[in-house]
């Protein structure tokens, strides 16, 4: 196959050449190291690669729906045993994961051939990509540009054509905002959607989840019907779908109620851009016969902020110190961001009171969001604050911990609120403006209802046809950068 063949095509498309005998799963693996090869230099999403072990799935014959499809796992959450997974972070540097983690084994059972590994944030605790660990990941649409985060590698390399689609996590925006910034799809699932065993049994208390970034809609809808449903053990599981996901894109089964918000929930402005992408969506969406009307739940964000604030900071303490004990050594200045330190520092002086108090919050507005959507099917914001900003917008290396929660908060309180409740969000990338940046709006909806986030996503890329305007980059073997 050649490489524009393969720059050309989806995640099922390409799937559907192996299986047809028009190229073999090492073809592709091979297209996808030279595009790895010709643009990482410049944008650097992926920190790692095992081109020889996935050689050897390529080659014998990979079944299921995605079979040879090359894939990158992101540098934290998803273990592939006996390769190293480092959460972005030096602490980590020399770790290997013993097994494969259950979302792994379910990857490589549909077919998938997971190559390397993709950028992260240090344990994903910033909206950007730039670890001191590895770098900065750049934006292919300005190289000047922060690619989001925490998964901002993963929405680097589907925006530039490495693979089609690339797993994530999102435990505050990590998949939604890299999308918005790179002009791709993501889509976080329900709470329980997808597995975070065995060694854990859930994500930040709940808040995160896997999924993954993609080009295509319904690669992601397949994406996930391949992975959901809990495995034996797990705490809880989001509500059953016998239906699947795949069958729901561009086909809503209903004319659907949106809401549609424009400024933060406590009613501050944000940038013009982002409110003409969620102005746009709903034009489209009026247009495919949907109802739209502005609106707003009546959520105490202060209080949501006290609250995801111990429970990012609590689960980020209990990882340091299980690593400290596999070390035998406390942590230092020279393995951790001067932001990570100051999070566990944090989560040290809290209470158990604290802690409870922070779960019964984000279950609360769990319940006020779940009586919001009785009387709307979706809700329409944009999804981050801004366009993609200058990288270090959000420094990690910034002293005062106030400050640099202050920024990350004020940016993504449209992604953290679905964490804190566990309903699904997508962001969609229907919009670019003036500097030829992209602008993602988001779709909420109520617990277990993906299939109305694929339906409407769907639509929305039939009428924009987002994958033409992405073609164009795809077609570049060099980025630009300006500021």
């Amino acid at each position: 196959m050649h490489l524009a063949d393969y720059l050309s095509r989806s995640a099922i498309a390409l799937a559907e050449t192996v299986r047809s005998g028009e190229a073999s799963a090492a073809e592709l693996l091979a297209c996808a190291r030279a595009r790895t090869e010709q643009v990482d230099p410049e944008i650097n999403a992926v920190v790692r690669t095992w081109y020889g072990e996935a050689a050897r799935r390529a080659g014998e014959r990979p079944q299921g729906a995605l079979g040879g499809v090359p894939f990158l796992y992101k540098d934290l959450s998803i273990a592939y045993g006996g390769q190293p997974m480092s959460a972005g972070s030096r602490f980590w540097r020399g770790a290997v994961s013993p097994a494969h983690s259950e979302i792994s084994q379910r990857y490589l059972a549909a077919g998938l051939i997971p190559f390397g590994q993709t950028n992260s944030s240090e344990l994903g605790l910033a909206c950007e990509t730039a670890p001191t660990a590895f770098g900065p990941t750049r934006n292919p649409w300005n190289l000047a540009r922060s690619s989001g985060g925490s998964s901002g590698g993963a929405a680097a390399a589907v925006a530039a054509g490495i693979v089609p689609a690339a797993h994530a996590t999102d435990g505050g925006g990590s998949i939604r905002i890299p999308s918005h910034c790179c002009g791709v799809f993501g889509l976080k699932p329900s709470r329980g959607r997808t597995p975070f065993g065995p060694l854990l049994g859930e994500g930040w208390n709940g808040l995160s989840a896997h999924h993954v970034i993609a080009r295509d809609v319904a690669d992601s809808a397949l994406l996930l019907d391949l992975v959901h449903g809990p495995a034996p053990g797990d705490p809880y599981a989001a509500p059953a779908v016998p239906e699947g996901f795949a069958s729901a894109v561009g086909r809503p089964g209903k004319r659907y109620r949106i809401a549609m918000l424009t400024e933060t929930y406590d009613g501050r402005a944000v940038d013009p851009d982002c409110v003409a992408a969620v102005e746009l969506a709903a034009r489209l969406a009026a247009e495919a016969g949907h109802h739209v009307e502005p609106a707003r739940p009546v959520v105490d964000m202060e209080a949501l902020k006290r609250a995801t604030r111990t429970l990012v900071g609590a689960n980020a303490r209990g990882a340091l110190l299980r690593r400290s004990r596999e070390l035998g050594r406390p942590w230092t200045a020279d393995d951790l961001e001067p932001s990570t330190i100051a999070w566990a520092e944090e989560a040290g002086r809290l209470s158990a009171d604290d802690y409870v108090a922070a779960v019964l919050t984000i279950h609360g507005i769990g319940r006020t969001l779940g009586a919001f959507f009785e009387n709307w099917d979706l809700l329409l914001t944009p999804t981050f604050a801004v366009p993609a900003p200058p990288i270090d917008t959000v420094d990690v290396r910034e002293p005062d911990f106030d400050t640099y929660y202050a920024r990350l908060r004020s940016l993504s309180e449209f992604t953290s609120i679905h964490n804190s409740t566990g309903c699904p969000a997508c962001s969609v990338p229907v919009h670019w403006n003036a500097a030829g940046l992209p602008v993602g709006a988001q779709f909420a909806t109520r617990l277990g209802n993906e299939r109305a986030l694929f339906a409407i996503a769907g639509q929305l890329q039939e009428m924009t046809r987002w994958t033409d305007r992405q073609r164009t980059l795809l077609q570049s073997a060099t980025f630009a950068s300006s500021s």
